[in-house]
């Protein structure tokens, strides 16, 4: 069933569909801290040194706030004095920011003929500088048809003449190879351009 959810989701546009909840690493909190001592911080950030669980909890139930285990691999583990479901929502808030400020690279393709013109090779390389431009990668394929898989070293010289037209935006991430009836090229955008 998982299966066919994910092909239909594939298969969609990816607004119909509601924003996934955030996975949060969870901490222990309250009651389920069972640790014979802790080191506690306070909830204004003060160290209030090493204190049994049970007399954290007590001192975190008096100022109305939740005790949470913040480093569990130190010795003694930390705690803190904190409200947790604001911490949470702070953490779910910073991950959305950080995903929204995270840049996806694209693969934008560019299809050219083995029997390509100079002044369309000159226009689909204009093209791909605007791919560059924008921070894509730009895969470059020519299908050959027929007779044209006899003379494969033509399409790659093809190749070398648009790489040669990019290379003061471009940099080649795959040189041009030949595979079955393609030969395709993955060029990158030259960082500091």
């Amino acid at each position: 069933m998982r299966y066919i959810f994910d092909v239909v989701k594939f298969a969609l546009p990816h607004f119909l569909f509601f924003e996934e909840d955030i996975p949060i690493k969870e901490l222990q909190t309250n009651n389920e801290i069972r640790d014979r001592e802790v080191r506690l911080i306070g909830s204004e950030g003060q160290q209030l040194g090493i204190v049994s669980a049970h007399e954290a909890q007590r001192m975190a139930d008096d100022e109305g706030l939740d005790l949470v285990k913040i480093s569990p691999n130190a010795v003694p583990p930390v705690c803190k004095i904190m409200d947790y479901s604001k911490y949470k929502y702070e953490q779910t808030k910073k991950e959305k920011e950080m995903r929204r400020n995270q840049k996806t690279i694209e693969v934008k393709e560019v299809w050219l003929s083995m029997t390509i013109d100079i002044g369309d090779l000159n226009t689909k390389a204009k093209i791909a500088a605007k791919f560059l431009a924008d921070g894509n990668k730009v895969k470059a394929t020519i299908r050959m048809r027929g007779r044209q898989q006899a003379y494969a070293h033509q399409g790659v010289e093809v190749m070398a003449k648009f790489a040669e037209l990019l290379q003061s935006v471009a940099k080649i991430d795959k040189q041009p190879n030949v595979e079955g009836r393609n030969i395709s090229m993955v060029l990158s955008p030259v960082v500091g351009k």
